[in-house]
């Protein structure tokens, strides 16, 4: 068993620039061409190699949390939210930015320029859009132990 602190310390180490939407690409809600993968401790981490484009998913993130607040009945920001409610904001998020923008598959990074090239600013982005993907994102349930899924 990994000792949480000893992980934490190492993982600031070994991952300084940590991918804004780490979680929602490694539950395959979406992907990034910018994203490094890094296993440490037997848990994987992502990385984003680009300062810029990290820069830019924290400001496209901020926005998703600062747009949903109501829908979600949210925290003040510096509150710790839930797993679920993360993943709502992160995976929603991009799914209802990809419908958006129409884009033709869920790479962050490649969103983001397309919705700069499409809009002057991420405010101008279609919000209302946007907010209802992220309200109506479900998180995927597991099936009961025993219980195979359809189609296998």
């Amino acid at each position: 068993m990994v000792d949480e602190a000893a992980f934490h310390a190492s993982r600031e180490r070994l991952n300084p620039n940590p991918c804004v939407f780490a979680k929602a690409i490694l539950a395959g809600c979406s992907s990034c061409s910018l994203s490094q993968r890094h296993a440490l401790a037997e848990r994987e981490v992502v990385a984003c190699t680009m300062p810029v484009a990290h820069i830019n998913c924290s400001t496209l993130k901020d926005l998703f949390y600062e747009r949903a607040t109501f829908v979600l009945r949210l925290p003040r920001p510096a509150t710790e939210i839930p797993h679920q409610t993360a993943m709502k904001l992160s995976c929603g998020g991009l799914h209802g930015l990809q419908a958006a923008l129409a884009a033709p598959n869920a790479d962050v990074h490649a969103m983001v320029q397309l919705a700069h090239s499409q809009f002057d600013s991420l405010l101008d982005l279609p919000w209302q859009t946007i907010v209802d993907h992220i309200a109506a994102w479900q998180i995927r349930r597991r099936a009961p132990v025993g219980v195979k899924p359809e189609g296998r």
